[in-house]
């Protein structure tokens, strides 16, 4: 099979992970993978902020689960109240990844983004790199004060979308693949 197909189809959201950090170089080539992305109008709206201080990684997750447990989506609260629960499930690094607030509105920042994000996640993967793309931390985004966004390395004029929690895998998990939904491709000729 042909060796992106296979990282494709390799790739899972890792979430236990080796308490040592990335290398460097490893590190290095995967935030390569993300500026690579494609992006409308070749904007490359996105800013990535490398957090591997484990009192900031602790400090993010504290607080969305904090807000999490205030849900009113019944789910969402009941992961917050999981005794525990750490939103980047203790990885050794996490990425912010932030776009551009943009008044153009045919430019949609939070697509190219989300490009980016997928390259890194795929070049990780190829590295025999964890991660795990992290929605939840929206939570802490939406409530951050301007001090906070300011502390996570949000530039201004940028606005954090997602975030990964990346590290070595653990090698005693193990993670089957999930059935692909069937009826999700329709061909008109």
């Amino acid at each position: 099979m042909n060796l992106v197909l296979e990282t494709i189809k390799n790739r899972r959201s890792i979430r236990h992970f080796l308490p040592s950090q990335v290398s460097n170089e490893e590190l290095s080539q995967i935030l390569d993978a993300g500026i690579w992305a494609p992006s409308g109008h070749n904007d490359q709206p996105w800013h990535f902020t490398i957090i591997q201080k484990k009192e900031i990684i602790d400090m993010i997750s504290d607080k969305t689960v904090s807000l999490m447990k205030k849900s009113p989506v019944d789910w969402v609260r009941r992961m917050g109240e999981k005794e525990g629960f750490h939103i980047y499930y203790n990885a050794p690094t996490i990425i912010i990844i932030s776009g551009k607030k943009n008044e153009d509105s045919l430019l949609k920042p939070i697509a190219d983004c989300s490009a980016a994000i997928e390259n890194m996640l795929l070049a990780a993967e190829s590295l025999n790199v964890g991660t795990c793309w992290i929605g939840f931390s929206g939570f802490f985004f939406a409530a951050a004060t301007p001090e906070e966004l300011k502390m996570i390395g949000v530039p201004e004029g940028y606005e954090p979308f997602y975030s990964i929690a990346m590290g070595y895998k653990d090698p005693d998990r193990h993670y089957g693949a999930p059935r692909r939904k069937e009826n999700t491709i329709t061909y008109i000729r």
